[in-house]
């Protein structure tokens, strides 16, 4: 029986999937033994405030520079001058993974801008 030999075509793709497939297994191996579980660090950061018609929009970006994820994230961010809160809006995350970030808006009738102090507040979240 006459055996069959492989091509240069075959070969490379077998070389290709072999090196794609050792990298994802070496890859997860290395991010499991160097996880450390650490709680869920949210940090939260504004952007550029938008003039609307009627109100102002006030961009949201949510981090989780933590190990393990969160759902259900409730966040507080309130409008304050000289101790006094002139405005508050809430902001909700359904599920915010590890290392990842997440993007919103919150609106306010008054202008953040008039503010002196723009703050954050974590009320809470979820393991799942």
């Amino acid at each position: 029986m006459k055996r069959l030999e492989k091509n240069w075509l075959e070969w490379s793709v077998f070389a290709f999937s072999f090196t794609l497939v050792a990298g994802v297994l070496i890859y997860l191996t290395y991010d499991a033994l160097t996880r450390d579980n650490r709680p869920p660090d949210i940090i939260v950061q504004f952007g550029e405030i938008k003039a609307q018609k009627d109100h102002y929009l006030l961009p949201v970006l949510v981090a989780n520079h933590g190990d393990l994820t969160a759902k259900n994230i409730q966040i507080e961010i309130l409008l304050n001058n000289d101790g006094q809160t002139l405005e508050r809006a809430t902001f909700e995350i359904d599920f915010l993974p590890r290392r990842a970030t997440h993007e919103g808006w919150v609106t306010f009738r008054s202008d953040p801008q008039s503010a002196k102090e723009i703050q954050a507040h974590i009320l809470g979240y979820q393991k799942p």
